[in-house]
């Protein structure tokens, strides 16, 4: 087993004492790193880049040569899953990502391939099992999935959508298909989570993207009850320690007590809430992620140091709270910028830990 030289991400998450307040951040390996866009530049595009396992793990480490942060996150795409299952992911300038054949119906959904984890999705593997090396206890490792929700909503309308009109369409049209969708990508992601872990990464994070899109029945049905399957079925021990699993539905604070009855260890909380109101509704059930807005690290030091106090003071002192911002950083924030923030939660989050 390897020795973590800092370990508070893992204690903040399962809600032990720390010395102070970890912190990491969503795409913290980046566009808004120019190191990042040279080596994006050196794989010619960004999926070469992903599916290249030494890039993966160049870009991963890079902001840890920057910054002191508590974490690294494996560098991928959430795309990836449905790219395995047999959908063709491309990316389009201008578009971002697509699909040459999305799921239109219960023939298409019958006839997705099941990607074998240490073939169809190998590089991703080998990209976990580098970095995790690379590493070397530096500080732990996330791996991490969109949800079957989000997925679905990538694969039913064939890129990024505004309105959701397909997966809806479909959903209401016919709930059948949706959940049999549903059902056979959440089993991908448990196979994709595990194969993660036991490659050696120490937490996990399932991102609900589009979770918020829904209403509050529907999120329950088709979004939460699918990350409650994945989380009852995952590894939650590897290499004598315990593996901490992390739920994010951006634009689903609404549902903070229906989230902290899923079995996961931390639930990620975008911009839109108080984090201290947050702490009040699921009490010590769960630790709490976040939540700056990522468009602080727009304005000057001051301001940015005056929002990293607000937010520490707002949860208070006690356990349970890793920082990180409610969404990923912007691509056109100077790095100077999130040198601030994380220093900043460091040195000011020493008091809530005494």
């Amino acid at each position: 087993m390897t020795t973590l030289k800092n370990d508070r991400f893992l204690k903040a998450l399962l809600g032990e004492p720390v010395d102070i307040t970890p912190v990491w951040m969503m795409r913290q390996a980046g566009r808004y790193l120019p190191e990042y866009r040279a080596t994006r530049a050196k794989a010619g595009n960004f999926l070469k880049l992903c599916k290249t396992p030494e890039l993966a793990t160049e870009v991963t480490i890079q902001p840890l040569e920057r910054f002191d942060l508590d974490a690294a996150i494996l560098f991928s795409d959430i795309l990836t899953i449905p790219d395995a299952m047999g959908l063709g992911l491309y990316f389009s300038e201008g578009e971002g990502p697509r699909f040459e054949r999305p799921i239109q119906n219960e023939a298409d959904i019958k006839n997705l391939i099941v990607p074998a984890m240490d073939k169809d999705l190998g590089y991703v593997m080998d990209a976990v099992s580098m970095i995790h090396r690379e590493l070397d206890g530096r500080v732990p490792l996330i791996g991490f999935s969109g949800s079957p929700w989000t997925l679905a909503t990538y694969m039913v309308e064939g890129g990024s959508s505004k309105d959701f009109s397909k997966v809806k369409g479909m959903l209401y049209e016919n709930p059948k298909a949706m959940h049999m969708l549903l059902d056979k990508v959440a089993d991908c992601v448990i196979d994709y989570l595990n194969a993660q872990i036991s490659n050696g990464a120490q937490a996990v994070m399932i991102f609900d993207t589009w979770g918020g899109a829904l209403t509050t029945r529907d999120y329950k049905e088709f979004s939460l009850h699918y990350m409650e399957k994945i989380i009852s079925r995952l590894t939650r021990e590897n290499a004598g320690r315990k593996v901490p699993i992390t739920i994010f539905s951006k634009g689903g604070c609404q549902w903070l007590e229906a989230q902290a009855q899923s079995g996961a260890d931390c639930i990620g909380l975008d911009w839109t809430i108080d984090i201290g109101l947050a702490r009040k509704r699921v009490g010590d059930k769960v630790a709490l992620q976040g939540n700056m807005d990522p468009s602080v690290l727009y304005a000057a030091a001051d301001r940015i140091r005056e929002e990293v106090a607000f937010i520490l003071d707002s949860f208070g002192k006690g356990n349970g709270h890793v920082f990180n911002l409610g969404h990923g950083i912007h691509q056109h924030v100077n790095p100077d910028n999130a040198k601030v923030l994380i220093d900043a939660v460091h040195e000011l989050s020493k008091p809530y830990h005494t």
